[in-house]
């Protein structure tokens, strides 16, 4: 006798339950991106959300515990998409650092212009909500800082986490005030800006 297909593995227009559900997913985030984007965390609601995405707040349930639980899932969205395709442009401007560091600050600045509804996400929204939230935002900065040192540092660099953390983060602040002022100067002068703080992970140290 053959089995009857399990709730889990039964397919609806080709799909299982699993890629339904993470498809659904994966538009609740695209949703939120936009409508924290354009409105703000604390000025969305569930619903908001949910409408934007097409889906009933059931299927919000089903993949986030609460807001705060899609917002890091939408802000770790956008940091790590953001992080690739800087990565990406790093490894294609060849071996010399700052070339590397060049190429990987026009990437993330360009993705910020390019996507401003994400970038306040990135750079605004995740700030400030909550302790989880902020450990989210920590981790992720961590991450940016290891494989940013790894692509253009020295080998000091790479295990200065301190060093990481200064770097990244003055990086972010050059991009929060380049936003404040309407994306000006333009975004190759914005480069180079963060360019003369970023090099500092290519330098190694003078011998003291």
């Amino acid at each position: 006798m053959t089995a009857e297909p399990s709730t889990s593995t039964r397919s609806y227009r080709g799909q299982s339950q699993e890629q339904r559900r993470a498809e659904r997913r994966s538009r609740l985030i695209a949703a939120a991106i936009d409508v924290y984007g354009d409105r703000g965390y604390h000025n969305a609601t569930v619903k908001a959300v949910c409408d934007a995405a097409g889906l009933t707040e059931r299927y919000f349930y089903e993949s986030f515990a609460n807001s705060e639980a899609l917002l890091i899932d939408s802000f770790n969205a956008v940091t790590y998409a953001v992080l690739g395709e800087a990565l990406r442009a790093g490894e294609a401007a060849g071996r010399g650092r700052v070339a590397r560091s060049r190429a990987m600050l026009h990437a993330y600045f360009s993705a910020l212009q390019g996507g401003p509804k994400a970038a306040r996400v990135f750079l605004v929204e995740i700030r400030g909500v909550s302790r989880a939230v902020d450990l989210a935002f920590d981790e992720a900065l961590q991450a940016i800082g290891r494989e940013v040192a790894r692509m253009v540092g020295t080998a000091s660099a790479v295990d200065d986490e301190l060093l990481q953390a200064g770097v990244i983060g003055g990086v972010i602040s050059i991009a929060l005030r380049w936003i404040g002022n309407g994306y000006q100067p333009p975004v190759d002068t914005a480069v180079e800006s963060a360019l003369r703080l970023g090099t500092v992970l290519a330098t190694s140290p003078r011998a003291a």
